[in-house]
């Protein structure tokens, strides 16, 4: 049985607003939910990183932060 493999991208974004770790695990919860997303969010450096395949935009991810509560952003 052959596996697809489907191609994955790495999208960074600053997120803003977070007070604490327990807002990072928030965030990366719901980014993870997203399917073919591999999310991880740094509270200390106010930053996640994202692994997804090419149908997924930054916005869709950047819109999912903030229905959460929190800023996102692409870096400058």
């Amino acid at each position: 049985m052959t596996q697809l493999r489907v191609p994955v991208r790495t999208i960074e974004l600053d997120v803003q607003g977070m007070t604490c770790a327990s807002c990072a695990a928030r965030i990366e919860k719901k980014l993870n939910r997203l399917e073919g997303v591999n999310a991880t969010v740094n509270y200390a450096t106010e930053k996640a990183t994202v692994h997804a395949g090419t149908g997924t935009t930054a916005q869709a991810l950047i819109e999912t932060i903030e229905k959460t509560g929190y800023r996102a952003t692409l870096p400058a």
